[in-house]
């Protein structure tokens, strides 16, 4: 898995709303209870919008249940939102002549005031690489990326290459993409024939306490 798919504006309305309400009342609204409160005068549109947010991976329904919607990932209050913690898991690779890869896969949800992450398919990166000076970024910090965030010049990135996910900052972006490395001679130059993918722009860092020895 790399990222959630982003959502509508009705999906994103309704998602809300599920978060809201379930933090107010400690259960979730009926189906006609979300169309009344939205303005949505079919219960169709409804069962479809939280159809979509389940295929999109933001709930998981009970079946035969109205109020049977989970909240993937959900513990907070009203105003928050659960935002995935992914990890980088290395792929066994048995073929000799096959390069190892690796993948991202969710490892826990944080709770998150809404108004501090940029959009719904955002995703915290727990960063195993080195150090980047220029960006405050240490290994082992929880980096907040934006599948959606618009890469300016100065940006963090984090990019999928030839299989393998990292964190480079953006020195140079037109028909060659040119990526920043620990030294100059691990610059990443990338074109159309490359095999890569960016997968977000890093919005924020999260530095979890470090413990110290004696």
């Amino acid at each position: 898995m790399t990222t959630r798919a982003p959502l509508t504006p009705a999906e994103r309305a309704v998602y809300h709303l599920l978060i809201d309400h379930l933090a107010e009342h400690t259960f979730q609204p009926s189906v006609r209870e979300i169309g009344r409160q939205l303005k949505i005068p079919s219960t169709k549109t409804v069962t479809d919008l939280l159809a979509s947010l389940e295929a999109k991976g933001y709930v998981r329904r009970g079946g035969g249940r109205s109020r049977g919607v989970v909240l993937i990932g959900f513990a907070g209050g009203v105003g928050t939102i659960p935002v995935p913690v992914m990890r980088i898991a290395t792929e066994e690779v048995s073929v000799a002549d096959r390069p190892s890869s690796d993948t991202l896969e969710i490892s826990h949800h944080l709770t998150m005031d809404r108004s501090l992450v940029p959009s719904e398919e955002s995703f915290f990166l727990l960063h195993d690489g080195g150090a980047i000076p220029s960006h405050g970024v240490r290994p082992a910090d929880l980096l907040m990326v934006d599948p959606s965030g618009r890469a300016t010049e100065t940006a963090l990135l984090v990019v999928r290459v030839a299989g393998r996910t990292e964190v480079r900052p953006l020195l140079e972006r037109g028909v060659i993409l040119r990526l920043g490395g620990s030294t100059a001679n691990d610059e990443l130059r990338l074109g159309v024939r490359d095999d890569y993918a960016v997968l977000g722009v890093v919005a924020g860092v999260i530095r979890p306490p470090r413990t110290t020895g004696p």
